[in-house]
């Protein structure tokens, strides 16, 4: 059964809606936490498709990179640099500057890390000091172990990094980060709403802007987790890659 819509008046900060797309190859793949990825198309006609549909950003995510020490999203990231004209946030395989300079030449404007920032914590200050730190995205993707703990994980969701979610947050902006993309893999695709302990939690402990991401189901989720938390955007994929809602929908009840 839907959840009723709700309206969300009261929220009259500047929230970003920004369309996630997980890229495996040359595909935009969909799975639920982070796993059983399922084939959905070309990105770049995703992309164009949520650009003129109103989309405030763009994340490109290599699902896979990590796990193969690769980051092969050069060609895809060119091609729909040149086709789209918002931001374009890229991730997956990023170990250096030199991959994140490889990636800001052919038209991203930001860089995503996790993997390699949780066991290279100083390649966030490297990638700040660099190309700046409104550049340098650090995405933490989480777990719920009970008792209100969060731990961040590495490789796509499928590893422990030994971290606290909360307090790697806390350190990753120390370090440099410009930006926080908390993704929930415990919400991921579900469709049954965000980790509102989980982003309240690290979205009051951080002064720079957080993405919530992970169990967008209905416009209405937006608002739920709008709602005395501090965060900037929401990441969204399943509801857009499906049709089941479009990015104005999303916006009309968040800002009407």
């Amino acid at each position: 059964m839907k959840k009723p819509l709700q309206t969300a008046s009261a929220i009259n900060r500047k929230i970003r809606i920004i369309p996630k797309l997980e890229i495996k190859g040359e595909n935009l793949i969909k799975g639920v936490q982070l796993e059983g990825l399922r084939v959905l198309g070309n990105p770049s006609h995703y992309a164009q498709k949520y650009y003129a549909d109103g989309a405030d950003e763009i994340i490109y995510y290599d699902a896979v990179a990590s796990l193969f020490g690769r980051n092969s999203l050069l060609e895809v990231v060119k091609k729909t640099a040149s086709e789209i004209f918002i931001p374009l946030t890229v991730g997956g395989g990023v170990r250096s500057t030199t991959d994140v300079g490889d990636l800001l030449r052919v038209g991203a404007d930001k860089i995503s890390v996790n993997t390699a920032a949780l066991k290279k914590p100083k390649l966030i200050t490297e990638i700040a000091e660099q190309f700046g730190s409104q550049c340098c995205v650090v995405e933490i993707q989480t777990k719920c172990f009970g008792n209100g703990k969060w731990m961040a994980l590495v490789e796509n969701g499928r590893e422990h990094s030994g971290k606290d979610a909360i307090e790697w947050a806390c350190e990753a902006e120390q370090m440099g980060a410009g930006e926080l993309l908390l993704t929930s893999v415990d919400r991921d695709g579900t469709k049954v709403g965000m980790d509102k302990p989980l982003i309240n939690e690290i979205s009051h402990r951080v002064n720079i802007p957080v993405i919530a991401s992970g169990g967008v189901g209905e416009p209405s989720d937006v608002v739920d987790v709008l709602e005395n938390n501090n965060i900037n955007a929401i990441a969204i994929g399943s509801i857009f890659h499906y049709h089941l809602h479009s990015i104005q929908e999303v916006k009309k009840i968040i800002f009407n």
